[in-house]
């Protein structure tokens, strides 16, 4: 069985393309900061907690050696929305020698979507990643931030994007096996229910 699947493609080229949303409200605990150390620990928390129940499946098996390789390059950088010291979401963001910088993953765990969290967290991300080389110096500067998201991601995740300046430059549309929702632990994924 198969699911037709729309990815778009968006980009931003300049810094000032970035409109910002507004910061969740004041007594809401929630900062940003970048994951100083690189952990494939965290990293692999973070893709399968936000990505599990969006079919993200892609990096599951990769071993921790792929996973440290990938986090130790330069360039590459993980921003960690926290609301009250928990996890929320992250964006991760990997360079390219051209000056380009894709948003490879970006997202937030279920329970923290739908607050406002996601327009700051991305705000912040993407003006991480048009000033990227001013921490690390032997990168080029950043002429291009740009990311792919499709129809399996949440349903509000292209607006999004559009609400913070980036415009589509590609759309696909495809044939694929219809996806399994592994959650957060593949093979042990059992939706929240409400009581």
């Amino acid at each position: 069985m198969t699911t037709t699947v729309t990815t778009w493609y968006l980009e931003q080229t300049a810094a000032t393309d970035l409109s910002p949303a507004r910061p969740p409200g004041t007594g809401s605990g929630v900062q940003v900061a970048r994951a100083g150390v690189p952990s494939p620990e965290l990293s692999r928390f973070l893709y399968t907690a936000v990505g599990g129940d969006n079919a993200w499946i892609d990096r599951l098996g990769w071993s921790y050696a792929q996973w440290q390789a990938f986090l130790g390059r330069p360039g590459v950088e993980t921003w960690v929305a926290y609301e009250a010291g928990t996890p929320a979401g992250y964006v991760e963001m990997a360079n390219t020698p051209d000056g380009s910088v894709e948003l490879t993953y970006f997202g937030l765990l279920p329970a923290f979507r739908g607050r406002g969290i996601g327009g700051h967290l991305l705000s912040v991300g993407v003006a991480r990643a048009w000033d990227l080389a001013q921490r690390w110096p032997n990168l080029a500067p950043t002429r291009r931030v740009w990311l792919q998201t499709c129809s399996k991601d949440g349903p509000y995740a292209l607006d999004n994007y559009r609400r913070r300046g980036f415009g589509v430059y590609k759309t696909l549309t495809t044939e694929e096996p219809e996806p399994v929702n592994p959650g957060p632990w593949a093979g042990a994924y059992e939706a929240p229910t409400s009581a």
